[in-house]
């Protein structure tokens, strides 16, 4: 017999085996669908279950388009998509169309905008290094590094003139910029010299950091204290060793927090009102003075990485035609939106915020709907968290690009903040009434502003696990990472009719050997109900990505994103955990392209030693009238049983799945990894058990251990 029919033939037997029941498990166990009307979440998996397309290597950018590679990507069955922006990550401004016109025509650089007029089709766009760079570290810059510590003073940090009194109209001291330098070990600092360029801080205070971690990722840790001497007002823009105490202060973190500029303009000249307000720094020196009175400089300048790390609060666009990013590629508005990945439904596309103008982002819509491409949601920049952006500066930019957007189309639906993968509410340091919530900031300066009916949907990536510490535990904790992330924004003040969007999502985010295990399927699974569940109307999920990626080293073995394992040229060697239990949520839970569905509640009443549920569940009536129940047994090593009872209102009425169910079960008896290195694979490698059942009253079912599994049929009685 052919291995693969072998396969589904003792897949099948043993899917039987379940059915039956036995002495393989405990007694029956019951899943309890609350099928009370009133509670009912509606929802069309055409906009709510959906997928992602990032950024490419030039390698791999023919193969993701090739027909092929379209084809089995679409086949895991996941609807709209979402184009993902990705040099808002690298602190690099993107070009969206090559074709555009800069600020300083004759020389090529400055700010860029984007032809708004569709001429050739946009196949692929780059993104753009930044001059004034003032952080050290990114997603993908090894090459990268700030300009304020790579020893050149012919460079600059400059901070972005979005930012300031004549684009935001508050005052600067309202949206105060800051450089955070960061040593690697406790320094004893009493000095500091800074080399400011052309705009430069009259007023600016230096401070360090009494917290034990670091204030950029733990920012209600400490505080920032001021130096003896810190405060300076009057700034002439020298550079001079400034003494900041008497006695040498122990510290890792140093932030030098600036509120009013010079408005004198930097060396690209008055032409141009963005050159000349913000602040720019050419070099930045601390350290303190040895027994003969002499300066010490403790910080390594170098135009590498090995360079002493800053982190800025803003970068300056300005940019030149000479600093293109070959070797990793965004995908061309017309390829993305004719290839066939958006399934022929509205797409949710991104603006770059935080690097770019708002003409650029205003030109970037334009384009698009002259092309006639169907749009569900813009997001607003990046990451700003990842970039340790401010709320208020966040604020700033998303009122001013909104007004620019809507100039387009009053119709747009935007949103952000497009948080990093957060598994809590996300912190910022205190602001002058001690507030830390960053998403309650925000909220507040959008309504203090106008401009909170600008915000038609909230934003974040979820990305819960620690790559080298995932254990089979966390997968009792992934419903308790949606809702209390879910309920965290809604707390924070995010208005209730504003719908909530996972727009970016994994197992990690950095390959690890359970993200190919039997682990990830079942992650995922659990994943997207529990979302859904929680996350109330208008919600939508997208798992990330719909391209294969091939096969690479990650934490403790081998392992790639996605749903496929692939070779170097994406050539698809297998199908994926994940691959599978897409199939399994896209064509089997729910049915795409069938209208709206109805979310309901289940709970199971089996829990482990620790009190934690070992089987979840989560109902939908689809618009044929069928009802599909999703469960999840994450017991790796029993199976069990389980009675499916039906409320309404909570009382028993009798209610029961009847006559032919279908079932479709995928887990550990269909799905092994074996890790090793290049040659990793998984055997068996699917496919899910399918089979029928002719359900009676009280009729039990029987899950197997680590498994995915949908029941669908008609239900008698509701």
């Amino acid at each position: 017999m052919h291995f693969q029919l072998l396969k589904v033939f003792a897949s099948r037997l043993f899917l039987l085996i379940f059915v039956l029941g036995g002495d393989l498990a405990a007694a029956a166990q019951t899943v309890t669908v609350d099928a009370t009307p009133a509670k009912a979440l509606a929802f069309d998996p055409d906009k709510a279950l959906g997928t992602s397309l990032d950024i490419l290597e030039t390698k791999q950018f023919e193969a993701v388009f090739s027909e092929p590679v379209i084809k089995a990507s679409l086949s895991a069955g996941w609807g709209p998509i979402t184009y993902r922006q990705n040099t808002e990550l690298t602190y690099d401004a993107w070009h969206w169309n090559p074709d555009g016109k800069w600020s300083d025509e004759s020389h090529k650089s400055g700010y860029f905008v984007g032809n708004a007029e569709p001429k050739e089709s946009l196949r692929e766009s780059f993104g753009y290094r930044l001059p004034h760079r003032g952080t050290t570290r990114s997603d993908s810059g090894q090459n990268e590094y700030s300009r304020m510590t790579d020893g050149d003073p012919a460079t600059y940090w400059k901070s972005n003139p979005y930012l300031t009194q004549k684009y935001t109209g508050e005052p600067d001291s309202e949206h105060p910029q800051w450089v955070v330098i960061e040593f690697g070990l406790a320094q004893e600092i009493d000095a500091i010299q800074i080399d400011w360029g052309s705009p430069y801080a009259t007023r600016y205070v230096v401070e360090y950091w009494t917290g034990r971690e670091s204030p950029l990722d733990k920012p209600v840790d400490g505080i920032w204290a001021q130096f003896p001497y810190g405060t300076v007002s009057g700034g002439k823009g020298e550079s001079q060793v400034l003494r900041l105490a008497d006695h040498p202060i122990s510290a890792k973190f140093l932030r030098i927090l600036m509120s009013e500029s010079s408005s004198t303009c930097d060396s690209h000249g008055s032409d141009d009102a963005r050159n000349c307000v913000g602040y720019a720094i050419r070099e930045i020196g601390a350290g303190n003075f040895n027994s003969l009175g002499q300066f010490v400089d403790l910080v390594a300048h170098s135009p590498d990485q090995t360079q002493t790390i800053t982190q800025a609060s803003s970068v300056d666009p300005w940019h030149t035609s000479e600093g293109m990013i070959p070797f990793r590629i965004q995908t061309g508005f017309d390829l993305f939106f004719t290839s066939g990945y958006t399934n022929h439904l509205p797409a949710m596309i991104p603006i770059a915020m935080i690097y770019t103008t708002p003409e650029d982002s205003a030109a970037e819509l334009s384009y698009i709907q002259k092309r006639g491409y169907p749009v569900s949601y813009v997001e607003m920049g990046e990451e700003p968290d990842g970039a340790y952006m401010t709320p208020e500066d966040y604020g700033a930019f998303y009122v001013q690009w909104a007004r620019a957007l809507h100039k387009v189309d009053p119709k747009l639906k935007l949103g952000g903040p497009v948080f990093t993968g957060e598994n809590d509410d996300i912190k910022a340091w205190p602001d002058a009434e001690g507030r830390t919530s960053w998403m309650g900031r925000f909220i507040d300066y959008l309504k203090a502003h106008g401009s909170i009916e600008d915000l038609k949907f909230v934003s974040f990536e979820h990305y819960p696990l620690d790559p080298c510490n995932v254990n089979w535990s966390d997968l009792f904790r992934e419903p308790q990472f949606e809702r209390t992330i879910l309920n965290a924004w809604r707390e924070d003040g995010v208005p209730a009719g504003v719908p909530l969007i996972n727009s970016e999502s994994n197992v990690s985010w950095s390959l690890t050997d359970p993200m190919q295990s039997i682990f990830s399927g079942l992650w995922l699974a659990d994943s997207v109900g529990a979302f859904l569940t929680d996350a109330g109307p208008g919600a939508a999920y997208y798992h990330s990505p719909i391209q294969p990626e091939p096969l690479q080293a990650g934490c403790h073995a081998w392992s790639t994103y996605g749903n496929f394992v692939a070779g170097p040229n994406l050539e698809i060697k297998q199908y994926t955990a994940q691959y599978f239990a897409s199939q399994i949520l896209n064509l089997d839970w729910v049915k795409h392209g069938g209208g709206t569905h109805e979310l309901y509640t289940a709970s199971a009443n089996l829990h482990d030693d620790a009190g934690q549920e070992l089987i979840t569940a989560y109902p939908v009536k689809r618009p044929d009238g069928d009802w599909s129940l999703l469960m999840i047994n994450k017991d790796p090593s029993n199976a069990h049983e389980v009675k499916i009872r039906f409320e309404n209102g909570g009382a028993d009425e009798g209610a029961h799945f009847e006559g032919t169910v279908k079932s479709v079960t995928f887990g550990a008896a269909e799905y092994v990894w074996h890790s090793s290195d290049g040659t990793s694979h998984a055997d068996p490698d699917g496919p899910p058990g399918r089979g029928e059942v002719q359900w009676k009253d009280g009729q039990s079912y029987l899950l197997p251990k680590a498994s995915v599994t949908v029941l669908t049929g008609k239900v008698k009685g509701l």
